[in-house]
Parts: structure tokens; sequence; C-alpha cells
């Protein structure tokens, strides 16, 4: 690949390849330290935990600490996960797989597999359980209105850079955000038929979007950079102090408002002071983490190792 982001790279060597494409396609083993293998990404699905990873890994849990991993058709490195409702979820990853459940994570089917372009997604979201969205390298960006029984490219002028989408966020008002490499930046108000660019603080990639406020997100990225702005349409961006030169990776919004941040090397992070600077949650983990949720006044973050409990100061 002559672009790579930081954590396309981190998930390739993670996983011992060259590229994204592995070629042959096997349902997953089942293996006993499946939960303490790579996570990259975790959801809630009803009274579960969701959560996705190296080797078509899926694990579902009820209280963060047991996982049971569920049989999937797939053995491809699944990058991220999002449910629609309950019960109706998608993950996707390595070898433009996408696989689906109805029954909240405990049975998998395959809906794509195109190893042949060697491109992996990088995200999901469903807005229902009919209409969503799969992105990825090389602005790889596909499209359902089926559920998923059919997938085409989304065709957007916000592709023609081909640079990597790394995340795709729904908003509390309702517009999308896509954040990736080289700045990018898009937003749409229509419920994803159209996108525009935005303009961007910072010409480094961005890793994630985070719903920020009523109407508004925090975009973060390598060396620790994290801006936010309180509209998707009148975009002025704030950035954020957050103290740190590690890449940050996912976020989640507080209850309360602000957010919590995660990256390289166990760095876990909230917002004070209104959003205008970070402080660090002491945890303990010392591995880099991908995603984290908000349950209960605690934060459940995925990364190497499995997946981690974090109390929420």
């Amino acid at each position: 690949m002559v672009r790579c982001t930081v954590a396309l790279a981190a998930v390739l060597a993670a996983t011992g390849l060259a590229n994204a494409a592995e070629i042959d396609n096997h349902p997953a083993q089942m293996m006993p330290l499946a939960s303490e293998s790579l996570l990259l990404d975790a959801v809630n699905a009803g009274p579960r935990f969701v959560a996705v990873g190296e080797r078509g890994h899926v694990l579902a849990s009820l209280d963060g600490h047991d996982w049971v991993q569920a049989e999937v058709p797939t053995r491809a490195t699944l990058t991220a996960v999002t449910f629609a409702d309950d019960e109706h979820g998608w993950a996707v990853g390595h070898d433009a797989v996408i696989v689906h459940t109805d029954d909240g994570g405990q049975t998998w089917s395959l809906q794509n597999f195109e190893p042949e372009l060697e491109r992996p997604f990088l995200d999901v979201l469903f807005l229902t359980p009919q209409r969503g969205f799969a992105i990825g390298a090389y602005s790889l960006f596909y499209e359902t209105s089926d559920g998923g029984q059919t997938w085409t490219e989304h065709e957007t002028p916000v592709r023609e850079d081909e640079w990597h989408f790394n995340a795709i966020t729904r908003l509390d008002n309702g517009h999308l955000v896509i954040v990736g490499e080289s700045g990018t930046v898009a937003v749409s108000s229509d419920a994803g038929e159209t996108w525009t660019s935005a303009p961007s603080p910072y010409a480094g990639s961005y890793f994630d979007a985070v719903p920020f406020g009523d109407a508004g997100f925090m975009i973060i990225g390598l060396r620790g950079n994290a801006y936010w702005t309180t509209s998707a349409e009148d975009i002025v961006w704030t950035q954020v102090e957050t103290g740190t030169g590690q890449t940050l990776l996912g976020g989640a919004a507080l209850p309360g408002g602000g957010a919590v941040i995660v990256g390289l090397n166990g760095t876990v992070l909230k917002t004070v002071n209104n959003g205008r600077a970070m402080e660090r949650l002491p945890n303990g983990v010392g591995v880099s983490l991908n995603s984290v949720l908000v349950n209960n006044g605690r934060l459940l973050a995925v990364g190497d190792r499995g997946s981690h409990i974090i109390e929420l100061r």
C-alpha cells in the first residue's frame, strides 16, 4: 500500500498480514483465549456487549468480564461492529467482508466477501435495520437499503482523492460524519444521500468522530490531536489540549456531556473545562486501546489483550 494510516498499519501488523487480502474464507476457529486476543471494536446490543477483532473473532458478554465466542463464517480480521437495534447487527473487516446477525450476535451469516479488492472495511453504521453504510481503505464506500442483502458502491465527490475512510458516526441531531486520512472530514445532513467535504483544522489523519453536544462532534487522531465543533453545518473548530502526543483511536460521548477518548499505550482521557482540555484517567492497562463504551459509571475499552474495565472518575 502506498498510503497507510497508523490504525490500519497497526491492525495489519498485529494480525501478521502484508496486506488486507486473506483470499481463502473459512469459519473462525473457536479458541479458548479469544477474549484475550486483539479486539478492535465493541458496541452495546440490548443487554449485551458485542466485540470483534482478529481472526474473525466475535464475542458477547453481559458484564464485560466473561465473554462467549460466537460462530462466525470468516477468519478475516473484523475491524468494526454496529447494531441498528437489539437484534440486528453487522461487522466488517478485511477482504471487504461483511457479516450479519439477526439474533443479537449469537449467530452470524456472510453478506459480502471480496478479497480481490485488497481493501478492508474499517467502519460500519446502520441507521435502521435496512439502511446502512460500510467504509474503508482508499475511499471504499458501500451502502445498502435492504439490510445488507445487496451492497452497492456509494458514489460521492468526497471519494475523489481515495484517502482512507476510518470512521462513520451519527450525531445526536441525525447528521452523519466521516473522518479519515489526510484531514478528511465529510458531513451529510440527509441520512447519507449526499456528502460534502468540511474544513479540517489539521492535515493529519483522524480515527474517530464522537458526538459532542446536541449538534456537534469531536474528531481525534494522530499525535494527540483533537478538535470539536458545536455544529456540523456551521463548523468552527476548537482545539482540545489533550496533554498527550499519543495517537487517539476511539471515543464515546458521556451521558452528562463531554467525551472519553482512548488510544495507544493505555491512553484514556476525559474532557474537562467544557471540552477545552482533557485529563488522563489512571487505569493500569498499559496496552493500546481501540474502542470504548460508557456503562454505569465505568468504561469498557477493547484493544490489545482483549477487554478492559476502567473506573470513570
